[in-house]
């Protein structure tokens, strides 16, 4: 496999989650006793990827991955706008249920794109920041450092953006309290995804041998 095609694949990968995350990520499971969206298995993934490459290629690779994710981000919210409003074909029965399905709020919506942006760009930075402090020892430290904190950032931004004030219950307070276990599990997975990162950081480089 040559350099470009394990970073187009990385590239890939990175772009199915984000926008999964936001199809799929609807459904709420009950995971080790915390109310989760599924997207909690996606989202650790997108960091993972993300200090791979800025590990091995820089942070201005891994800023132009989140930049696509972005592009994509947009274009999906507004295709699925535009498809959830026009008039189904006589033959097609499931408008109600294609409406509920990808029909979700506006602003849950751009409170996704908006955790999205800060919170990976973040994560870059961070990395970035880590890096040049600790040069090539220490990736196990930066990948958590800056993943932990830019996870933080992600959950507290999407769920006060999505959620703030949407009843008189959902003040700042009551958003935290719900936000902790979510978060807790996301360090989890941060954590068990070390290994990956030596792993994505020697496959990445061997292909650029």
């Amino acid at each position: 496999m040559t350099t470009n095609f394990r970073l187009n694949l990385l590239l890939g990968i990175f772009v199915g989650l984000i926008i999964g995350m936001n199809l799929l990520g609807g459904k709420i499971i009950d995971f080790f006793g915390v109310s989760a969206s599924v997207g909690i298995f996606m989202v650790p993934i997108t960091f993972l990827i993300t200090d791979i490459v800025a590990e091995v290629y820089g942070k201005k690779a891994a800023q132009q991955f989140v930049n696509i994710g972005v592009i994509a981000l947009v274009m999906i919210f507004i295709y699925t706008s535009i498809f959830i409003n026009l008039s189904p074909n006589a033959r097609f029965l499931a408008n109600t249920e294609y409406r509920t399905i990808f029909g979700a709020s506006l602003r849950i919506i751009i409170a996704s794109i908006i955790a999205f942006i800060i919170s990976q760009s973040h994560d870059v930075w961070a990395f970035h920041y880590w890096k040049k402090k600790t040069g090539d020892r220490f990736l196990w430290l930066r990948n958590n450092l800056s993943t932990i904190v830019s996870q933080a950032i992600d959950t507290l931004t999407f769920m006060t953006i999505a959620f703030y004030k949407i009843t008189p219950q959902f003040d700042f307070a009551f958003i935290i309290k719900l936000a902790i276990p979510f978060y807790i599990l996301k360090v989890i997975f941060a954590l068990l995804d070390t290994p990956f990162a030596y792993l994505g950081v020697r496959w990445l480089k061997n292909g650029a041998d």
